[in-house]
């Protein structure tokens, strides 16, 4: 029996080649029971090679992978307490709902009873059982991404690996959806790995998000750790939307360091989370959603950029501004619109001088060439 404390999946040195290419490169990865894990990261980057590896479709060049304290070298998919949900869903077109989620039942040791129990839960579990006559083709995507769920489930894997599983959603669907997911999962208990591209996703569905970049793992964290303290540039730019900039260290201080930005034309105050040096070269960066923005120039802050607004997109719950620097610099800047306008009164609005701050412990500076 394995250790309590032994993590369910472990991935150790695992590299994947094709020929002379390198897709998967010494990951070394644990996943606890019960937990949905999101593998984050553009095309190409090594993610699916990483989640047919764990499905046993792919075998390791090097390294191993281990379910349950069980070493899977070996073992052959159908042999592996895994299933596998695709993209494409490929549900059964002549099948009904039920005989698609009850069909990977028909080599289980179980009464036809026990199994049509298991399908009906299955359905319930998924809110698909007054659907259950209907075809495929009579579905919404939803409806189909929901029967596919219940049949990977109907199994009652170990591990459910799940392959963009809502990539064919439209936006509003899929953004309902991923709860749904999520809840789910935690009904079942199942442990969860999603592969996804899209940064909402992962971190609306996971408990952990691993990036990765060039098959090799670029930083693993809860979705706040990876956005709010992304370990390098490359992090920093592929979650969400940012400001970055090349910037040099002037002084450092009681956890703080002065910088000096030549493409804002300013010197900033910024908390330090690494160690930097005087002199040293670095990444600024800062979220737009941390800048605030105001007509006139507020007293006491401690770091404040004059600009011109470039931009402005009003989009109902927020706002986005483009803000033009003295220099010529762009900065995006992003504000909720918390407050419903009176009457006569406007908001910042195209050509406005206007003046951006941010606190210290808002910022991030980075280590340059990460």
């Amino acid at each position: 029996m394995p250790a309590s404390n032994a993590p369910f999946i472990r991935i150790d040195g695992v590299t994947k080649k094709f020929g002379d290419f390198t897709a998967v490169d010494n990951v070394s990865l644990d996943i606890s029971r019960g937990e949905l894990f999101a593998l984050l990261g553009g095309s190409g980057c090594g993610k699916t090679t990483l989640l047919r590896v764990l499905a046993g479709f792919e075998t390791p060049s090097v390294g191993k992978v281990s379910i349950d304290g069980q070493d899977m070298t070996g073992v052959p998919p159908y042999g592996r307490p895994v299933n596998m949900m695709f993209q494409s869903y490929a549900l059964f077109p002549h099948m009904t709902v039920e005989a698609n989620v009850g069909y990977g039942l028909k080599h289980e040791t179980m009464t036809p009873a026990a199994r049509r129990d298991r399908v009906k839960e299955m359905l319930a579990l998924v809110q698909l059982s007054p659907l259950a006559g209907r075809k495929p083709h009579q579905l919404s995507g939803g409806q189909r991404q929901r029967v596919a769920l219940a049949r990977s489930l109907a199994r009652q894997p170990k591990l459910l690996l799940l392959d963009e599983p809502l990539g064919a959603l439209d936006k509003k669907l899929r953004e309902h959806t991923q709860f749904e997911i999520a809840n789910i999962q935690y009904k079942t208990g199942i442990t969860f790995i999603v592969v996804t591209h899209d940064q909402e996703e992962a971190m609306t569905l996971a408990s952990r998000v691993a990036v990765m970049d060039k098959g090799v793992i670029r930083q693993i964290g809860s979705p706040a750790e990876v956005y709010e303290y992304p370990n390098s540039s490359f992090v920093a730019g592929f979650i969400g939307s940012i400001n970055m900039a090349e910037a040099e260290v002037r002084e450092v201080a009681s956890g703080h360091a002065r910088i000096a930005v030549r493409q804002l034309a300013a010197e900033l105050t910024v908390t330090m989370r690494e160690n930097f040096s005087t002199g040293e070269r670095a990444i600024f960066a800062v979220r737009p959603e941390k800048l605030a923005i105001a007509r006139t120039r507020p007293d006491g802050a401690a770091n404040v950029i004059p600009g011109t607004v470039q931009d402005f997109g009003y989009f109902g719950k927020d706002s986005l501004y483009r803000i033009k620097l003295d220099n010529g610099h762009i900065l995006s800047v992003n504000t909720v619109n918390a407050r419903r306008l009176g009457v006569g009164e406007t908001a910042v609005t195209w050509e406005d001088r206007v003046f951006l701050t941010f606190e210290p412990g808002s910022a991030i500076l980075l280590k340059a060439g990460t």
